[in-house]
This record gives C-alpha cells, sequence and structure tokens, in this order.
C-alpha cells in the first residue's frame, strides 16, 4: 500500500530531517521551494496527509497567508519564537512542535530535549523523528503547549541576546554571569506576557531554560540570528511600551 505523501514547504536542515524520517515511514515527500508557487503545488498534491511549513520564521507569515485552501487543515508548523498569535489571525488549527534538536550542515541532529508536539498531527511527527532517532513527545493540552512554546522563545531569545554582551557557551552564562541571564530573561518574560495575553509561571519558565541549559551545557550563546532577535524583541517592546531595560542595554552597546 502506497501511503499519503507529505509536502514540506521549506527544505532547510529542519525540513531534511523530517523528509527522512517520512521516507523511513514510508512516505512519499513532496518538497515546496521557494521557486514553487503554493498553488502551483497544491495542483500536484491536492491531498497530502499533511504540510509541514519548515521556512525561517522571518517567512513564516507570508507562507500562511497563501496556503492553498486544500492545505489548511493538515498544516505543521515548528519555527523558532512560534505562539498562537501566529497562525490565528489565518483562522488556522495547526499541529505545532517546539523543536529542541539542532541540526547543522554536514552534521548529525545534536538533541537537548525531546521536542514536545501538539495537534491532530502529532503522532506523525513523533514517529518520523522516532525513526532518524530524534525524540519527541505529546503533549495534550493546549495550555501546556503554550507553556512549552514560551519556555523555548525565553531559552533562545535570553541565551542569544545575553551572548551579545558575554559571549561563551550557555553553560557559562548560567554559572558565570547568572545576574546577566536573570535581567535578560525578565525582559524576555515580560514580552512574552504580552504576546500571549497571559502571566505565565516565571519560576517555570526559568527552570525549563536551566533544564535545557543541562540538554547541551557547551551550546554557543550567540548563534548568527542573536542581531535580529534582539532587534525583533525590541520592537515588540516598543509596540507593548515595555521598559526592557537590559535589552536596550545591550543594543545601545552592540
Amino acid at each position: 500500500m502506497i501511503l499519503q505523501p507529505v509536502v514540506i514547504v521549506g527544505m532547510g536542515e529542519i525540513g531534511g530531517v523530517l523528509a527522512r524520517g517520512l521516507l523511513r515511514l514510508g512516505h512519499p515527500v513532496y518538497p515546496v521551494t521557494r521557486a514553487t508557487p503554493l498553488v502551483d503545488a497544491a495542483r500536484e498534491v491536492s491531498d497530502p496527509l499533511a504540510v509541514i511549513i519548515a521556512v525561517a520564521e522571518a517567512d513564516l507569515q507570508p507562507v500562511l497567508a497563501d496556503l492553498p485552501k486544500a492545505w489548511r487543515d493538515r498544516v505543521i508548523l515548528l519555527q523558532n519564537e512560534l505562539l498562537p498569535r501566529d497562525w490565528e489571525h489565518h483562522h488556522l488549527d495547526p499541529t505545532v512542535i517546539s523543536i529542541w534538536f539542532e541540526k547543522k550542515p554536514g552534521q548529525d541532529a545534536k538533541v537537548l530535549l525531546p521536542s514536545p508536539v501538539h495537534g491532530a498531527q502529532a503522532e506523525l511527527i513523533i514517529a518520523a523523528l522516532g525513526a532518524v532517532n530524534i525524540p519527541a513527545r505529546e503533549v495534550k493540552g493546549r495550555e501546556q503547549m503554550l507553556f512549552e512554546l514560551v519556555r523555548k522563545n525565553v531559552y533562545i531569545l535570553t541565551t542569544n541576546i545575553a551572548g551579545l554582551e558575554c559571549g561563551g557557551t550557555v553553560r557559562e552564562l548560567w554559572s558565570r554571569h547568572r545576574k546577566l541571564a536573570q535581567a535578560v530573561a525578565d525582559d524576555v518574560m515580560d514580552i512574552q506576557d504580552w504576546l500571549t495575553g497571559t502571566e505565565n509561571d516565571r519560576g517555570q519558565l526559568l527552570a525549563g531554560m536551566e533544564e535545557a541549559i543541562g540538554g547541551d551545557p557547551e551550546h554557543k550563546c550567540m548563534g548568527r540570528s542573536a542581531p535580529a532577535r534582539l532587534e525583533r524583541a525590541l520592537a515588540l517592546a516598543d509596540t507593548a511600551d515595555l521598559t526592557v531595560p537590559k535589552l536596550r542595554e545591550i543594543y545601545s552597546q552592540a
């Protein structure tokens, strides 16, 4: 029996990992690159099992705006800095995964933590990742998944932005520059509260960040995206009229 195909929009490193896992499960994979209009791809694959949107954060909104009608009820999202507001105004109810593994060109995937997944296609994603030895776990409740998304945001934004000041690894940040990490995290959590319209449990978020740091202590704080993440965070803070003093201090010294 031939299994239903899966469409992957954006064939970067994470998209490639998922493609390999899906192929091992026996699903045909239909890759969609920037050169292919989504409407044309939907004519070729009108009834996929799932549509994985694996583009970068900056490209997500245009892709969601252009989604063909036939694909809208089978979307899977995996971007960093992802929150419900990113898909709700498109009237989508996607499967969402918070990626806790790193994949760089020419290297195997490095797992920090099992990646939480929520939504109708959770079992498919967990199976595909399992086929390439990457652990994932299903999250049943929306509120629990929201926590997982915010947790990832706090980790990646705090370590990246703090790294602009101190450099080094996440272990060094947490052990030698805890005051800096806390100040950046406080500002980041202010923004996350505004974005989600709720008061997130800051103790749990910091504990979750510490667990992730323990998953890969030698992970570098400052990736290439760090300056852009800081600029996006400050733009959101300006919109929300938040002071975020440590973020502004780091920006002024960059």
